[in-house]
């Protein structure tokens, strides 16, 4: 959809407007759990993945919900709870010798293919959990057992890595999330996508992990380049894709995102491309955020939705 049509529908009808986007992803998580389900009792394990800001979390949550209307139970699994307890030896590096904290050698990837396999044989396993404040495991474990007619979802940035795909092996369906769209008017591309993504964690961060933008915006950078270079060249081998892009969203994000996006902070990664993006979002007709469905995957970011996080 053009940039154009985009505004029209925003200014003219923004309810019947949201409905048509917001049925258009339930869609594709319905055909995703519909394609899941058909397999489930040969392919038990599900490795959802995808980049930051792309909305993995809520797609899980979706995906879980479209299962049960099919009969599959399912077990959701963070990849981020098989974080390693950071050792300051150990922990992988950049080449500037910081902390890689994008690197998939941050987390158990033994105890994480140990399990993977048992939890295909429905065998018990004892999950692990991440004490993020403190950036190490907790000695508590959480039992969990794969019965008949489930499916285990395991989300996270990795799942699509050869390193821990080759442990479910025939048995995994791969998927990858990511909002992939880019808004165009008549000259052309106006509006990026990985912008979208931005846009999204920016909101989130400054709402509800205490993070400033300025924070934000001086990592992402760092981790467009850890997207490169762990993430894109696994997202081909999914087998189910979904484009997360709602076609309204910059319309009613730009109001929370414009503030945090003004004034780009000199020197960060990236200065003169998030330089372009405030005075594009002014050209986004504006959407009442109060009416975006509770179970909207854009709650994620602005808030007042029906999931648990």
């Amino acid at each position: 959809m053009k940039f154009e049509q985009i505004n029209e529908r925003a200014k003219l009808d923004p309810h019947g407007f949201i409905m048509e986007c917001e049925a258009e992803y339930h869609k594709k998580i319905t055909d995703a759990a519909r394609k899941i389900a058909t397999s489930a009792e040969t392919c038990p394990i599900v490795l959802l993945s995808g980049p930051s800001g792309s909305g993995k979390t809520t797609s899980s949550r979706k995906l879980e919900r479209a299962l049960e209307e099919f009969g599959i139970g399912t077990h959701s699994v963070s990849l981020d709870d098989y974080f390693n307890t950071v050792d300051e030896k150990t922990v992988p590096r950049t080449e500037s010798g910081d902390v890689d904290y994008e690197s998939p050698f941050c987390l158990d990837l033994d105890l994480l293919g140990e399990q993977i396999q048992s939890m295909i044989a429905g065998d018990e396993v004892l999950m692990p959990k991440f004490d993020f404040p403190n950036q190490c495991r907790m000695e508590q474990r959480v039992p969990l057992r794969r019965r008949k007619n489930e499916v285990i979802i395991m989300e996270g940035i990795h799942a699509l890595n050869d390193l821990i795909t080759k442990h479910a092996g025939e048995h995994g369906v791969k998927l990858y999330v990511s909002a992939r769209s880019c808004f165009n008017d008549k000259n052309g591309m106006m509006f990026k996508g990985t912008w979208v993504r931005l846009m999204r964690r920016l909101v989130r961060d400054n709402n509800f992990r205490g993070t400033t933008s300025e924070f934000t915006l001086g990592i992402w950078g760092t981790i467009r380049e850890g997207e490169k270079k762990y993430i894109s060249p696994f997202k081909d081998r999914a087998d189910i894709v979904i484009n997360s892009t709602h076609p309204y969203e910059v319309n009613m994000i730009k109001k929370y995102a414009y503030p945090l996006v003004e004034n780009i902070p000199q020197g960060v990664k990236r200065y003169k491309e998030l330089c372009e993006i405030a005075p594009a979002l002014e050209r986004f007709y504006d959407i009442d955020d109060a009416l975006v469905p509770e179970d909207s995957l854009l709650r994620e970011f602005i808030g007042g939705g029906n999931f648990n996080y």
